[in-house]
């Protein structure tokens, strides 16, 4: 009884062994590749780096001799008291620690690339003194991408954070500024605290706030006595810069409460970049909710812990790891060339095998002849 190859069992389990070799050749070879924005990636975890060297530098010396290795146990020298006269609230240590690590600058690039954030581009952002290493992070992400950021910063912090009222957030500011290591600052500040105007502080802290925006050198202080005042002030500081629809995205830092709202609000946002869609059940007395009416992009820093975790960087880490290693920098990826080979292979021997078959159908057909059975 004739039958064409592709109906011959040697046939089909020659080709099934072909293929499964094949498949087992392309599915392990694969290998690490660079991640998309890999080099902006590089270059912002590498600049928070320095900008946290000479930070540091400028708070102790070069050769410190206090630092709390307990708190601060990679000793950034950036993690402040729990307690001062500028301290807003509660904090969560093992986040601002998180944050210090400089890979969490190509965390914040990972993001902005998702926002389709690029060169030229203006954001409107939200800094508190509560996470100097996320502000860091975003400033140098926005500086290597060639994004400019105009920023708005509450000096109060929560415990662990810019405490030091010597050394608050806009000190770290100007001393990058006028080092050269970033190349912008707060274009306005404000108390911070409840209702953005100091509340919880005491009157000697609020002096000391005062005394910070004295030496920042920065022209506009946000002093007003109800939060709705804050909001529609920073919305027309924005506006001064760019009219608030040229705005790319707003980008906030922490949980101010002219910037978010409330603290129920401010959980209510979800952690990295969303668009205005995603936000129409949350309230619109915040900075951030008038920008998102307006159809503008959000990106939220809080909830750190989460954010390290969709992006693959460590949590509160112990040394900081390196730069340039991880998911964010690094990605598995099939080798393309084997894979095409194999998939070229595979297709090749089935067009074969069904190509000689309909040959032999072919010439079994032309050569049958029904007069030789008569």
């Amino acid at each position: 009884m004739f039958r064409p190859a592709i109906q011959k069992t040697r046939v089909l389990v020659t080709l099934a062994i072909v293929n499964l070799l094949l498949f087992l050749w392309a599915s392990n070879s694969t290998g690490k590749i660079e991640a998309p924005g890999h080099e902006y990636k590089k270059q912002a975890a590498n600049l928070m780096k320095s900008a946290m060297i000479v930070l540091k530098e400028t708070r102790y010396g070069e050769n410190p001799v206090f630092l709390d290795a307990i708190n601060d146990p990679n000793e950034t020298g950036l993690v402040g008291p729990k307690f001062s006269h500028i301290s807003t609230g509660e904090g969560d240590l093992d986040s601002k620690l998180s944050t210090l690590n400089p890979n969490f600058a190509a965390l914040i690039v990972e993001i902005l690339l998702e926002a389709d954030l690029s060169k030229g581009d203006k954001v409107a952002v939200s800094f508190t003194g509560s996470m100097p290493g996320a502000n860091l992070a975003v400033m140098s992400a926005c500086q290597v991408m060639g994004i400019t950021p105009y920023i708005i910063s509450s000096i109060g912090s929560s415990h662990w954070g810019a405490t030091d009222p010597e050394f608050t957030w806009i000190d770290m500011e100007k001393t990058l500024v006028s080092k050269n290591v970033l190349n912008h600052q707060s274009i306005a500040v404000s108390y911070g605290g409840k209702s953005d105007s100091g509340g919880g502080m005491s009157p000697f802290g609020r002096e000391q706030i005062s005394n910070a925006f004295e030496r920042s050198g920065i022209s506009k202080f946000i002093e007003v006595a109800r939060l709705s005042e804050s909001v529609q002030t920073r919305l027309s500081v924005f506006e001064e810069s760019a009219l608030l629809n040229e705005y790319s995205v707003y980008i906030n830092v922490g949980g101010g409460a002219a910037s978010v709202g409330t603290l129920d609000q401010a959980r209510e946002i979800p952690p990295g970049f969303s668009m205005p869609s995603d936000l129409k059940s949350i309230g619109d007395g915040s900075v951030l909710m008038q920008f998102a009416s307006m159809g503008i992009p959000i990106v939220h820093i809080l909830n750190i812990r989460e954010l390290c975790d969709r992006y693959g960087v460590k949590f509160a880490p112990v040394p900081f790891p390196p730069i340039g290693k991880g998911k964010l920098f690094e990605v598995y990826a099939y080798n393309l060339p084997i894979t095409i080979t194999a998939l070229f292979i595979a297709l090749g021997s089935l067009v074969g095998v069904a190509i000689h078959s309909y040959n032999q159908i072919a010439y079994q057909r032309d050569s049958y002849e029904p007069e030789s059975i008569l």
